[in-house]
Parts: structure tokens; sequence; C-alpha cells
């Protein structure tokens, strides 16, 4: 799976995920699976235009995180998104908001991603 951080100045990108979604009603940093012979950076690039309606243009490798919880396992590419074209938005009906990284502890996402949480409020 591919996600992006989306980056702007202080402030993330977050993505609220609905109920009826594996780890419903917790925020996420957007993203999803990779098709079939398709590249995490492709599949970044896919998801974020099909949810978020940008166009990256300048991202970066932040972390992997292999995760198992315990009905599905997961390894997810997290990648540092602060280069695109548009405005980020929950084209798919999620709630969606900006928030600053250290805000980011305030919200509950799932336990894959709060390894990135800390990472991101470490570095800030």
């Amino acid at each position: 799976m591919a996600a992006g951080i989306i980056l702007r100045g202080d402030a993330v990108f977050i993505a609220l995920r609905k109920s009826d979604q594996h780890q419903g009603g917790l925020w996420e940093f957007p993203g999803g699976k990779c098709e079939p012979l398709e590249s995490v950076e492709v599949a970044l690039a896919r998801e974020l235009k099909e949810e978020c309606g940008i166009a990256i243009t300048e991202y970066s490798l932040f972390k992997i995180i292999a995760h198992d919880y315990g009905d599905k396992q997961v390894e997810l590419y997290f990648y540092r998104v602060v280069g695109f074209d548009g405005d980020p938005l929950g084209k798919e009906g999620q709630e969606v908001r900006w928030v600053t990284v250290e805000d980011l502890m305030s919200y509950d996402f799932p336990a894959a991603n709060k390894v990135i949480v800390e990472a991101l409020i470490a570095q800030a």
C-alpha cells in the first residue's frame, strides 16, 4: 500500500476512514492499494489523484511499515509529498482536514500510522 504525507508548510493533510472500511472511523494519510504489476510510486500518484484530486510533483520515501492487525497484514510505503498541483479535497466523500504536525497526536490513527505520526512530530 502507498500513503502520502501531504505537507504544506507546517500543516499535513489527513482523511477520516469511512466507518465501513477496515479501521473505519480513524484518521489516515491518504493512499491505497497497489494494483497488480503497479509500482508503489505509480499507485501513490493514482490514489492521491483519485482520493484527493491532486497530481504529485515532488515526493520522497519517508518510511516503510509492516503491521499485523490480526485480521489483516499490511506493508505501507509512506511518502512525504511536498509538491503537488491542485488543492487536496475529499473526492470520495470522506472528511478531510489540514492540521499542524504537532496536532496530529490529537487524532486517532490506525496502529500502523502511529509510528509515522511520532516520526513527523519528532522532526517538527
